[in-house]
């Protein structure tokens, strides 16, 4: 049987450097690719938000939605609205703020996947932006200083006493080294080879 391509969603992400400040621009299309060449409507959604962050607390500090193709003309009304993320900290309950500020009727579904799926694109620039400048101190030291780090419980690795709590009492970095981190054991075992200052 045939597959016949009949939607397409495309959401891309690029985050930048700027100043002290991360900027992290999220775009959203939606396409009918069976649409092509005929007098239905191929194109359906074309959609952008950029945020603005602070790197030290991950607060939003500037947000901006743009329409570039919408189904009503109504839809671009919602766009100043997406100011309303200014002042959110992207880490734990971000996603349900979002919800909360653009959810169903409160917003677009569209802008509300963007702005829900830029919280892990924030974190990974973030982290990105400290690789670049080589900043492992402050990372080990932030990573040291907390109780537990900041992804955790976001995925099987960072569970709580898991593969990377445990890589990380063995004096592991994110970041340093190979890519990707060695398997747990590995890492202990280096940590027990390596020698004493």
């Amino acid at each position: 049987m045939e597959r016949v391509p009949i939607h397409r969603r495309t959401i891309e992400f690029e985050a930048f450097e700027e100043g002290d400040e991360v900027v992290v621009t999220g775009r959203l299309r939606d396409d009918r690719p069976w649409a092509a060449g005929t007098a239905a409507v191929e194109h359906l959604h074309d959609m952008s938000l950029e945020i603005t962050v602070r790197p030290e607390d991950l607060v939003i500090t500037a947000a901006t939605a743009v329409m570039h193709r919408f189904p009503h003309a109504e839809c671009p009304t919602v766009e100043p609205d997406m100011a309303r993320l200014v002042g959110l900290r992207v880490g734990g309950g971000y996603t349900r703020a979002v919800q909360e500020r653009f959810g169903g009727a409160l917003g677009c579904t569209h802008l509300d996947q963007l702005a829900r799926t830029m919280g892990p694109v924030v974190i990974q620039a973030v982290t990105s932006r400290r690789a670049r400048r080589r900043d492992w101190e402050s990372l080990a030291t932030e990573v040291a200083d907390q109780p537990r780090p900041f992804p955790l419980n976001t995925c099987h690795i960072w569970v709580k006493d898991g593969p990377a709590e445990q890589k990380l009492a063995a004096g592991w970095r994110p970041g340093a080294g190979g890519y990707p981190a060695p398997p747990v054991a590995v890492v202990l075992r280096m940590q027990n080879e390596a020698p004493s200052a």
